[in-house]
Formats: structure tokens, C-alpha cells, sequence
């Protein structure tokens, strides 16, 4: 397959899927009495003066950062067909355990920030584990551990964050963990800006952004480009036909729900390390069940999930303007909620669509069957081409 149907393959789902949510979410405004196109010319107003546009590409680039992470956490299970729906209950403890940790020493900068980064990912990755462990010896489903596992993780980091973990003073009407120190935060990025020419704002592009960028990075490696990856997209195909090739199904689960758990528990540290440097009772919730959509949207690879980060960003800003102009936020919630329903059916078009065409050049390439020649069906779907 060449570069460019490989790239047209990937994009078609989510082109798809967001062609029909928008026409779906014009038909529910309409039906309500809302003029999709006055909605649609406020949610693409990023404002009249060059700051307030700056300040706004920030506030996306830094809401799509959690997400993108978060989708990054679920398309891993997924490339397994693991459904690791306790995202939210792993950077929960993640995070609150990481900024707890990090306020209680004084360590040099960079030493610092790689503590929290490390403690978090390893709570994320033993909160995964626990359900990884629950799949393997009792058979137990992820989806219904994971579930279970979020409500005590929820619960677990009240108590905490009320109790033997809480910074703030008795009465505040935000509780909070102690404040980690300068040397435990990241700085922003808006030097950037000025390189550039552009305005600077006073709101900061998260320092956090390079570090997801490597960690993309890495999990695109690790899933396209290693053994491992190979043997995951297998098992999550066909265990029996992996566990006859030599690949231990059950240690994969348990390898892969470790990988995922730390991921997800990065999912907190931008905003963590970036603009509260405290864990607190309004801290960004909500985060793991939008990386399920997200992961979806983007076909679980990281560039797709990339784009598919920035997208839902942009939508959550929208929301505030909507407010301002005198119309119904929930608008948003609707363009969202009809992606994630869309874009199932448009998955499935997409791999119809791909098998097809595969069925097709198979075809073209088999040539006229001679005397002797054994006949053979159409090649089937790769292993890469079914992790959609």
C-alpha cells in the first residue's frame, strides 16, 4: 500500500465521522431553534486582536494536551483489544499522589519534575496492573474492574485529599495538597512566540508539550516499529493463534495494561506542573472518558490522536464563547457525544472500504490461473490494517 492510501485509509474515518456529527448537530440545532451557522461563526472566532487569538491557540493546545495523552492510554488497550476504561481512576491517583510527593521534598530542578513524572507513572501503572492481574488469574473483565476501580479510585482520592494528604487550611472553599516548589514546576513555552514574532500573553503554553511529544513518539515506536508491538496487534487479533506462535497472551496482557496505566498517569502533570502545582477538589475530571473518543476519532495512532486532541480541545473552548453570544453550550456536548457515535460507523465504512480495495489488487496481481498453479483467495487484512 502506497504512502499516500495509507494516509488516506487513516484519515477517512475520522473525516467521516465529522462530516456526519456536524450534519447530525445542525439538524438537533435547527430542531431546537439554534442557527447552526451563527454557532459555527462563534465557535471559530478566536477573537478580534492578535493577543486574544495567541491566547486562544494557547488554551487549545493546552486542553488537547491531557487528552491527547489520555487517548494515547486507551489506543494502547485498544491495540490489544483491551478496553482500559479506568483512565479516569488512574491519573486520579496519579496525579494526587505525584503532587503530594512532589510538594513533601526539595530536590533540584530537574531532578524534581522527573520524580513526579516517575511516581506518576508508576501509581498509573499499578492501578492498571490491578486489573490486568484480576484478567489473567480469575478471568475477571477489564471493562467491569476498570469501572469498579474508578469509583474507588474517586472515593480513595476524597479521602486523601480531605484527610492526611490536605495543604490547604481548614476552611477554605478549595481543598487542596501543599503547593509544590519552584524547582518541581515546569516553565512555560511562550519564548517560543517571540522567536516567531507573535504576541506574548500573559497565559502560558505548557513546558509539559515536548514531553508529550516524546512519549507519542515512543508508543509509535513501540507499536509500529518493535517486536512487542508485532506481538500485541497479534494477540489482540487472535490469542490462540499468538499463544501457538509462542507468544504468552496473559503476560501481554499484564505487559500491556502496566504500558497503559503509566501513560494515563501523565494525563494529570500538564496542568499539574503547568498552572495549579497543587491537586484540589475542581482539579480536570473527566479527562479518561474523553480519551476513549479521542482514541477512537484517531484510529489509535498517535498522529490521529493528535488531531483528534486538538479537535475536542477546540470544542471545550468553544464552549465559553457560546455562553457569551447568548447561546446554548451544549451545543458542544452534542457535536461530541454524535463523534463517538459517528465515528463507529465510520470505522467500519473505513475498513470495508480498505478490505476491498485490498481484495481488489489482489486480484490485479494474481494474474490468469495456469495449468498446475494453485488458486488462492484474496490476502487478508494485516494485522496493522484491523487495530483501527
Amino acid at each position: 500500500m502506497t504512502l499516500v492510501r495509507r494516509i488516506g485509509t487513516l484519515l477517512l474515518a475520522p473525516a467521516l465521522a465529522v462530516a456526519i456529527a456536524v450534519v447530525i448537530s445542525a439538524v438537533v440545532m435547527g430542531l431546537l431553534g439554534v442557527d447552526p451557522l451563527q454557532v459555527l461563526k462563534v465557535m471559530v472566532d478566536l477573537g478580534d486582536t492578535p493577543t486574544q487569538q495567541v491566547t486562544a491557540v494557547i488554551a487549545i493546545l493546552n486542553r488537547s494536551l491531557p487528552l491527547f495523552l489520555a487517548g494515547l492510554a486507551v489506543a494502547i488497550g485498544f491495540r490489544m483489544s483491551l478496553f482500559n476504561i479506568g483512565v479516569e481512576g488512574q491519573y486520579r491517583m496519579a496525579t494526587i499522589m505525584a503532587a503530594t510527593v512532589g510538594a513533601a521534598v526539595a530536590l533540584p530542578g530537574p531532578l524534581h519534575v522527573l520524580l513526579i513524572i516517575v511516581v506518576a507513572m508508576a501509581v498509573g501503572a499499578i492501578w492498571a496492573g490491578i486489573v490486568a492481574v484480576l484478567k489473567v488469574t480469575r478471568g475477571v473483565s477489564e471493562v467491569i474492574s476498570s469501572i469498579m476501580l474508578n469509583t474507588i479510585a474517586l472515593g480513595l482520592a476524597s479521602y486523601l485529599l480531605t484527610g492526611p494528604f490536605r495543604g490547604s487550611p481548614d476552611g477554605a472553599s478549595v481543598v487542596s495538597t501543599a503547593e509544590i516548589s519552584e524547582s518541581g514546576r515546569i516553565g512555560g513555552l511562550n519564548g517560543i512566540l517571540d522567536v516567531f514574532g507573535l504576541v506574548n500573553p500573559p497565559r502560558q503554553l505548557y513546558g509539559f508539550l515536548p514531553i508529550a511529544v516524546v512519549v507519542g513518539i515512543v508508543i509509535w515506536v513501540l507499536l509500529q516499529r518493535t517486536r512487542f508491538g508485532f506481538d500485541l496487534r497479534a494477540t489482540g487479533l487472535s490469542p490462540s493463534a499468538a499463544s501457538a506462535s509462542g507468544v504468552d497472551a496473559r503476560r501481554m496482557v499484564v505487559k500491556t495494561m502496566l504500558i497503559s496505566g503509566a501513560v494515563a498517569g501523565l494525563i494529570g502533570l500538564p496542568d499539574l506542573l503547568g498552572r495549579t502545582y497543587e491537586y484540589n477538589s475542581d482539579f480536570t475530571s473527566g479527562l479518561g472518558f474523553l480519551g476513549i473518543a479521542v482514541a477512537l476519532l484517531g484510529r489509535n495512532n498517535p498522529g490521529g490522536i493528535a488531531l483528534a486532541a486538538v479537535l475536542y480541545a477546540f470544542l471545550d473552548r468553544a464552549a465559553v464563547p457560546l455562553q457569551a453570544a447568548s447561546l446554548p453550550s451544549s451545543v458542544v456536548t452534542i457535536i461530541q457525544g454524535t463523534i463517538v457515535l459517528a465515528v463507529v460507523v465510520a470505522n467500519e465504512i473505513a475498513r470495508r472500504v480498505s478490505r476491498q480495495a485490498a481484495e481488489r489488487s489482489s486480484r490485479q496481481t494474481s494474474g490468469p490461473v495456469t495449468e498446475g498453479s494453485v488458486t488462492t483467495g484474496p490476502v487478508p487484512a494485516t494485522a496493522s490494517e484491523g487495530t483501527s
